[in-house]
């Protein structure tokens, strides 16, 4: 018999919608890089010259980096919290002594307060050694208590929260739902409010941080009532409250040592002053929090990859195959290739977007979400070459090789830790959706009355005419640019010639707005649902920020007299063979399976395909698809496990 499911909460696909965008900051304030680059405007004067962190903020982080360098190569025993799936308390102990829990909080409340530029650098390091680590440090700090505090919050509660999360408390985060993942309108926990108390009720999905945490960020829905707007909100939660139960602390295929659970509340108190913002801010809270806090997975990411390099790097060196050593070999070498380029265009570009959210001069959320979908593709398939590289010995465990003599090379590991990254904080294809609904915003925000089925004709009306004066002076500009010019961008045109790269991102900038707004022209409300269509825009414009970024980074690193002539020619490499993928991505905007697709999806879900399933075992077992996530006292042992307890 199979175990009860909880009841669906029924929401249109259009309710969800109004949800999601409801929650979309949706001012544009400051100018964005990457928001033009979308709109065929190639604006190289936001990031270049290269932003420059203050001689104090450096001197502060690399005081840090030392330090933190020290107690990863003496405490952190990465083979050991892969082999015992648990970091243990002694590294924690040790990452709250050197203040590595408070590194971007404000130094007046015990933290370090590192700019997002040497967090990241931080991250990147301490992730190298231990994933697990670098995730631990990154939920608490990038999504967990201080960040939506040092944005949202009161001054009580910075008060009350952040010294703590400096020194001795971890946070976690708690979004996710048993039924509930990118689709926030059918959220199923609620806060339900009884005087100065909100009471909250419900199931936690993979809360990381969630098994070990001291305090945690709670999304849950407020009813609407009289003298309460409802809505989804986020809270403050003591981990040891009446009525919490960590229910399970869940495995995964990589990152053994984090500690990911299902939390179950019920009838948990908590105080409206804990409260973070206004009744139904929940949702906005979350994504403004993560417009720099997505910043520090693809620093990690970009960490991956110099590790990919370094190892591809001695074992293609020392291996030999057929007289001469494999780098040589042209199949070979171009994977080395590709992982030097990319990790440079990977580090390129969280450098930047780092830099640029500390100056906050340029809104970054584009650019946050490019560097975290890029970074986290890149990297897996870095990863993924260097087993290759490695052959049979890549696929082999760490300790496998380290018992028969050789190098504990933890090739495999990294490709298994890496691959929650493209889930992580947004999966691939909501990053998809979510890039480029920013990346139409414009066309939107002029048009977007012009297909929406619920306006009237006279807001159409108005909407045409909107629309008409803003096309009339955006489109001819999109005919013609400085990317025809052969002396544009002649300040990169050195030994090794780059301007003809940034050329290439200029007239490939106003292609693809040309290309988006053909799309929206040619489909109009039916846009939203060319995921295919869509997801490849965004790809291309991903790759046209991480040329710029290369090739910005290459020059400050040339003029600053450091690593010049190999910058560029890092940069060269990346962005030829960044070309190449992007004339591939725009072939396939108007030539695909898309309609195809389609139609054979239809077909697997209505069982035409059945009989193509035939002649397999599935080990699965019994059991529901999606487990009992039902409101009520928990039946199962806490297994809430805090360091040092």
């Amino acid at each position: 018999m199979s175990a009860p499911t909880t009841p669906r909460t029924n929401v249109t696909e259009r309710e969800a919608r109004q949800v999601a965008e409801a929650a979309r900051q949706q001012d544009w304030h400051k100018p964005s890089f990457a928001k033009e680059l979308f709109l065929g405007r190639f604006r190289l004067d936001l990031i270049h010259p290269h932003p420059l962190p203050d001689a104090e903020s450096v001197r502060r982080g690399e005081a840090f980096l030392a330090e933190l360098r020290d107690f990863c190569e003496s405490t952190i025993d990465s083979a050991r919290i892969e082999r015992e799936a648990r970091i243990p308390d002694e590294v924690v102990a040790g990452l709250k002594e050197l203040g590595a829990l408070g590194m971007k909080i404000d130094p007046k409340y015990g933290g370090l307060g590192l700019t997002q530029l040497y967090y990241n650098k931080a991250l990147a390091l301490v992730g190298s050694v231990s994933p697990a680590v670098g995730a631990l440090l990154s939920a608490h700090q990038s999504i967990g208590v201080p960040q939506p505090l040092k944005i949202f919050g009161t001054q009580e509660q910075k008060d009350a929260f952040l010294p703590r999360c400096a020194r001795t408390d971890i946070s976690a985060f708690l979004l996710t739902e048993p039924d509930v993942g990118s689709d926030p309108a059918r959220l199923a926990t609620t806060a339900v409010p009884d005087g100065d108390d909100y009471v909250l009720d419900g199931v936690k999905l993979w809360t990381t941080n969630g098994v070990v945490a001291d305090l945690l960020v709670v999304m849950a829905r407020v009813p609407k009532s009289e003298g309460h707007k409802g809505g989804i909100t986020a809270f403050v939660v003591e981990a040891t409250a009446e009525g919490i139960t960590v229910e399970n602390r869940n495995a995964f295929m990589g990152l053994r040592g984090i500690e990911n659970g299902v939390t179950r509340f019920h009838q948990v108190r908590v105080p409206a002053a804990n409260r973070i913002g206004p009744e139904g801010a929940g949702l906005k809270i979350a994504l403004t929090t993560l417009n720099t806090g997505r910043l520090s997975l693809p620093a990690m990411c970009a960490g991956a990859g110099k590790w990919c390099l370094k190892i591809a790097r001695e074992w293609a060196a020392e291996r030999e195959q057929w007289g001469k050593p494999v780098a040589l070999h042209e199949a070979v070498g171009a994977k080395i290739s590709f992982i030097a380029a990319t990790t440079f265009a990977l580090e390129a570009v969280v450098d930047l977007a780092s830099q640029m959210a500390d100056e906050d001069r340029n809104d970054i959320r584009i650019e946050a979400a490019l560097a975290k979908l890029y970074g986290s593709e890149m990297s897996w398939t870095m990863a993924d070459e260097l087993v290759q590289i490695r052959g049979g010995r890549g696929y082999e465990t760490a300790e496998s090789l380290k018992a028969r003599g050789e190098r504990a090379v933890p090739t495999e590991q990294m490709l298994r830790d890496l691959r929650i990254n493209r889930i992580f904080e947004g999966s691939t294809e909501i990053m998809h959706l979510l890039i480029a609904r920013e990346a139409v915003d414009a066309h939107l925000s002029v048009a977007g009355d012009l297909i929406d089925p619920d306006k009237t004709l006279q807001d159409k009306a108005r909407a045409g005419a909107q629309a008409g004066v803003f096309y009339a002076k955006w489109l001819p500009k999109l005919v013609a640019g400085p990317g025809q010019l052969p002396s544009s961008y002649s300040e990169f045109k050195r030994d090794i010639d780059l301007s003809g790269h940034l050329r290439h991102v200029e007239r490939h900038s106003r292609k693809l707005a040309r290309s988006t707004f053909y799309a929206m022209s040619r489909w109009q409300g039916r846009m939203e649902t060319k995921q295919g269509f869509l997801g490849r825009v965004v790809d291309i414009g991903a790759e046209l920020f991480a040329m710029s970024a290369a090739c910005v980074r290459a020059e400050r690193l040339r003029s600053e007299g450091e690593h010049g002539r190999e910058a560029y020619q890092l940069a060269d490499a990346f962005c030829r063979q960044s070309r190449i993928r992007v004339d591939e991505l725009f072939g396939r905007l108007w030539t695909n399976t898309d309609e195809l697709d389609r139609k054979v999806v239809k077909g697997v879900l209505g069982g035409a395909y059945t009989w193509l399933e035939e002649g397999i075992i599935d080990p699965s077992g019994e059991g529901p698809w999606i487990a009992d996530a039902t409101p009520g006292p928990s039946a199962r042992e806490n297994e809430r496990r805090p360091y040092g307890a």
